[in-house]
């Protein structure tokens, strides 16, 4: 199969198992026929695939992720004081590191709404149906949803990264609050410390809670280097932290603060 088989492949398959979208027409143009097969991984429930389904799926979302193009960790320059720490602005599903962080939700299946912009719709959209499904039975056999500042780690399956580590970030709805401030640094030192006890050696932060969570950027960068720095300093099981910013005022505000 070619790419255009694969995506129309999947497209039918999913449409067989959830007859509820199985009248969409299949788009003539790639551009709709590829966001027609994300939105229906981002609907697809949390079941079993079949191998045939699985197999098709890998080689579809390797080729577009090579397509994308790889950036390789090692290969960012180090920024501030200490050589471990990197400032990157890029889209984080590229990167080849040893564990990216995903911004999740309390229920850490995923986005569910077709083709959000989410770092968390965007990285179960590339990882593939099997990061749902392990967070589902993660969470089934916790027994309840995922508490703010804390994270789990899976497999990335098709991305470059080996794990993905998930964390529920502060939700602001009013006022800052010092109690939102330390969820936030829990956040890092939960990530942190799950990756030093996997053998974790390289590690990306995306802007947790600065999204749809609406925490203030200056104060979450602010806590993120202070988190990180003060983690770094007290070992060397993590070799490499990698701030990723996907805006220029993103890209300036942890600039100034880690030079």
């Amino acid at each position: 199969m070619n790419q255009e088989e694969r995506r129309i492949w999947l497209i039918r398959e999913m449409q067989r198992e959830m007859p509820q979208y199985g009248g969409i027409a299949i788009p003539k143009e790639e551009a709709g026929r590829r966001r027609l097969l994300r939105s229906l991984f981002n609907l697809r429930p949390p079941y079993p695939a079949s191998e045939d389904f699985l197999r098709i799926q890998d080689e579809y979302l390797t080729e577009l992720i090579r397509e994308r193009g790889i950036v390789e960790a090692k290969e960012l320059p180090s920024v501030g004081t200490d050589s471990r720490i990197s400032l990157w602005k890029g889209d984080i599903t590229t990167l080849r590191c040893d564990a990216i962080v995903n911004a999740a939700n309390s229920s850490l299946t995923g986005c569910w709404q077709p083709c959000h912009s989410c770092i968390d719709n965007i990285i179960h959209s590339l990882a593939g149906i099997q990061l749902r499904i392990r967070c589902n039975e993660i969470m089934q056999e916790q027994g309840h949803e995922e508490p703010a500042g804390t994270a789990k780690i899976t497999p990335a399956y098709n991305l470059p990264c080996k794990y993905v580590l998930h964390t529920v970030g502060p939700i602001i709805t009013g006022p800052l609050r010092s109690v939102d401030c330390e969820t936030l640094a829990d956040c890092y030192c939960s990530c942190l410390e799950l990756a030093a006890a996997n053998g974790v050696r390289s590690i990306a932060f995306c802007c947790i809670s600065t999204g749809v969570f609406h925490f203030p950027q200056e104060k979450a960068a602010q806590i993120a280097v202070r988190t990180v720095s003060d983690f770094l300093k007290a070992g060397d099981s993590v070799r490499q932290v990698i701030f990723n910013v996907f805006t220029d005022r993103d890209l300036a505000v942890y600039r100034d603060i880690l030079e």
